[in-house]
C-alpha cells in the first residue's frame, strides 16, 4: 500500500511539473507568431526564458530585471510606449510579449548578419549585454581583421571589450542554444 501511495504521489508531482513547464507555451507561440511570423520556432524564446529566469514569473535579478524574460523596468516602459496593450511588467503574458517584441527589434537591427543562427546569437548577446557592447566587440573584431559578422569572432575579442562581463553573455547565448536543442527533442 505504501509503495502504491508513493508511486501515485510521484506521478502527481511529475504531472504538476510538466504543467508548470508547459504553462506559458501558448503565450510563447502567440507572440512569436505576432512579432516573428507564422510558423516561427517559438521554442527559441522559451529557451531564452529558461536561460533568463528558469521560467519563474517572479524572478528579479540583482540589477532589477523582472519576470520570465528578465526585462528592466525602463526597457519595458520603452516597449510599452509603442505597444500600449502591454499592461504590467509583472504579468507573465505581457512580460513574454515584451521580451519577444524586444528580441524582434534587436533582430531587425542586425542587418549585416547573414544567417538566421548568427543573427539570433547577436540578438541574444545584445539582449544580455546591450547592442552597444556587441557593436564595440564588432569594432574590435574588425581591428583584428576578423569577420565581425560571426559570433565566433565576437567570442575571440570579447575579453578586450572594456566593462563587459563577457563570460556571462557568452554563456547566456550558449545556454539558450542548449535549452533550445533540448526543447526540440
Amino acid at each position: 500500500m505504501k509503495k502504491l501511495i508513493l508511486i501515485l504521489l510521484f506521478a502527481c508531482i511529475q504531472i504538476n511539473a510538466q504543467k508548470h513547464f508547459t504553462k506559458y507555451d501558448d503565450t510563447f507561440k502567440k507572440y512569436s507568431k505576432r512579432f516573428f511570423g507564422i510558423g516561427y520556432d517559438w521554442k527559441i524564446f522559451k529557451a531564452q526564458s529558461i536561460a533568463e529566469s528558469g521560467l519563474n514569473p517572479d524572478a528579479v535579478s540583482f540589477a532589477g530585471a523582472r519576470g520570465l524574460m528578465q526585462l528592466m523596468p525602463s526597457t519595458f516602459a520603452e516597449i510599452q510606449s509603442t505597444n500600449s496593450f502591454l499592461e504590467n511588467i509583472d504579468d507573465p503574458t505581457w512580460n513574454i510579449a515584451a521580451g519577444i517584441y524586444y528580441d524582434r527589434q534587436l533582430y531587425k537591427a542586425w542587418k549585416d548578419i547573414d544567417t538566421e543562427d548568427e543573427k539570433f546569437r547577436f540578438t541574444f548577446g545584445s539582449y544580455n549585454a546591450g547592442r552597444g557592447t556587441i557593436l564595440k566587440a564588432q569594432g574590435k573584431a574588425k581591428d583584428k581583421n576578423l569577420d565581425h559578422t560571426t559570433w565566433e569572432s565576437i567570442t575571440v575579442v570579447a575579453p578586450e571589450v572594456p566593462k563587459w562581463r563577457h563570460e556571462e553573455t557568452l554563456g547566456y547565448v550558449e545556454k539558450i542554444k542548449k535549452f533550445h536543442l533540448e526543447l526540440m527533442k
